[in-house]
């Protein structure tokens, strides 16, 4: 059986990892062994951030509608019922952007679900 070298092949993997590591400090840049350990304890931080952005996100919206619905006397739990209720399919996110840049409209939103 013949012998195949893969010189080439490695040096190309090492390479593209070693350029995603660029920037990094001491051996963690430069050195293939440390820079692989690192950038996949990067790389699943990265992921879990994501996620994690997605749950702020939604939170900071919840935040911000609650204070509108407070300002038009009605509690943000009460709101978000009467909208399911009244069939407004509108997601938090709209609905914070409503509150922020279009306060009129959504005190008649918030006026349509109180009856």
């Amino acid at each position: 059986m013949t012998r195949i070298k893969r010189g080439t092949v490695v040096k190309k993997r090492h390479k593209k990892l070693l350029k995603q590591t660029k920037g990094y400090w001491g051996q963690r840049k430069n050195i293939f062994k440390r820079a692989k350990e690192t950038l996949m304890r990067a790389l699943a931080f990265a992921f879990t951030g994501r996620k994690l952005k997605k749950r702020n996100m939604r939170a900071l919206f919840i935040a911000r509608i609650s204070a509108a619905t407070k300002q038009h006397g009605m509690p943000y739990n009460k709101f978000i019922a009467g909208c399911k209720k009244a069939q407004i399919d509108l997601n938090r996110k709209m609905l914070s952007q409503l509150a922020i840049f279009e306060p009129e409209a959504f005190g008649k939103l918030v006026k349509t679900v109180k009856e």
